[in-house]
Formats: C-alpha cells, structure tokens, sequence
C-alpha cells in the first residue's frame, strides 16, 4: 500500500494540510500510524477515505458526515445507516412540506365563493356560518390566526368581513388536514399586502434547490456504499 505525504493529500482533495490534520483528530479519516520520529504515515486507504468526506460533506453536511464517517470506522453500521436514513428522510419531509403549501393554496382556489354577511358577526353566528363550535374559533384565535374586534360596551368578540373570510380559509384547510403552520403562511399571503404568486414563486425555487440537493446527497450515499462494500 503507497505511503502519501499529508502535503499530496491536501492537494488532491484541494484543502489545506491543517484540514486533514483536523479531520484525523475528529475521526472522518481512518486511524493514522506514526513513524518512530512522530510523522503521521497516511495510505492509500486515507485517500480514499478523503475523497469520500468531501462528498458526504457536500451531499449531508458537515455534521452528519462527522457522525457517519466515525461510524463507519468502528463498525457500527446500524449508526452509518440511520443517520443516512434521517437525511433523506429530512428532504422528504421539506417536499412534502412544500406539497402542502401549494396544496393549500389550490385548495381555496377550488373552494366556491359565496356571499357572506356584510355586518359584523359575533363569535356564535361566526361558528355557525364556518361550521366549527366556538371553542375552536377561540383557539384559532389565540394561535394568532384570527384577530376579531371587541364590541364596545360588552366587550363580545366581533368579526367584519374580512375576519370572517379568514375563518372561513381557516376551516377549510383545516378540514384538509393543513397544520396550522401552513394554514399561517397562506393567511399572510391573502392579507391586502400579501402576494401569493410571490409565494408560488419561491416555492417553486425552493423545490428546484431541493432537486439540487437531493442529487447531491443521492451522490453521497451511492458513493458511501461503494466505500462500505470495498
């Protein structure tokens, strides 16, 4: 097996010689014997190991390569798989993150309008044209996404136009099975400022940076399998 200087391993994974030194302290390269002179002797094998932490660096992140690449030189396989599991598995949940905002937003589209009472409501009359009890209108109220007028004199909650759309938005995303983080985001976005094309916009980029990344972690774990089976 070729003997490498720390110098040529630096310079064929284009980083500096005190990376490697790190990366040797933190366990991602296998253990490096010494000479009796106390020179690190690095091998065919640290190259190899090198290229391999640069790819799952760039495919899981730093961390989770640190957590695999340990992993991985004392054996313990089932730490090596769950952690590559967890990764992917935290892009599938952004995806379907995603989904369910669009989804959302499809949601409302679909939904047919109708009229609605042009004077203010109070929470009882409000409950029965959204088809939800009170309670919940409460609860939706004190997560932030409804934010009715008190009555002068009695102090009774009271809901224009404009709140009894939201709670009506609300209701049906809810009836859709969208959490209330969602059901927030699409709130923001029908505010009179609010633009959600904008919002389809960004989706769309984030979902196109998801592919990207999904590639590159795809790339990782293929080319941690091929270590393994070496």
């Amino acid at each position: 097996m070729a003997k490498l200087r720390i110098t040529d391993l630096a310079r064929m994974a284009g980083i500096s010689v005190q990376q490697v030194r790190n990366y040797v302290d933190l366990g991602v390269l296998p253990p490096v014997e010494r000479t009796t002179s106390g020179y690190r002797v690095f091998t065919d094998t640290h190259a190899e190991a090198l290229l391999i932490v640069r790819q799952l660096a760039d495919g899981h992140g730093w961390e989770r390569t640190r957590t695999i690449m340990r992993a991985v030189h004392a054996g313990d396989l089932t730490t090596v798989l769950a952690t590559v599991d967890a990764s992917h598995a935290e892009l599938h949940r952004e995806r379907a993150d995603i989904a369910r905002v669009v989804g959302a937003f499809d949601e409302i589209g679909r939904a047919p309008a109708r009229s609605l009472p042009r004077r203010p409501l109070r929470i009882g009359e409000v409950a029965e044209v959204v088809g939800v009890r009170t309670p919940v209108l409460r609860l939706w109220e004190q997560r932030g996404l409804l934010k009715p007028d008190r009555e002068s004199g009695t102090g009774y909650r009271v809901y224009g136009q404009a709140e009894l759309r939201k709670a009506e938005v609300v209701a049906l995303l809810r009836r859709g099975g969208y959490p209330f983080s969602v059901v927030q985001a699409v709130l923001g976005e029908l505010d009179p400022g609010g633009r959600p094309e904008r919002v389809r916009a960004e989706l769309g980029k984030r979902e196109q940076e998801l592919q990207r990344r999904s590639l590159r972690r795809l790339r990782a774990s293929a080319a941690l399998s091929a270590y393994l089976n070496h």
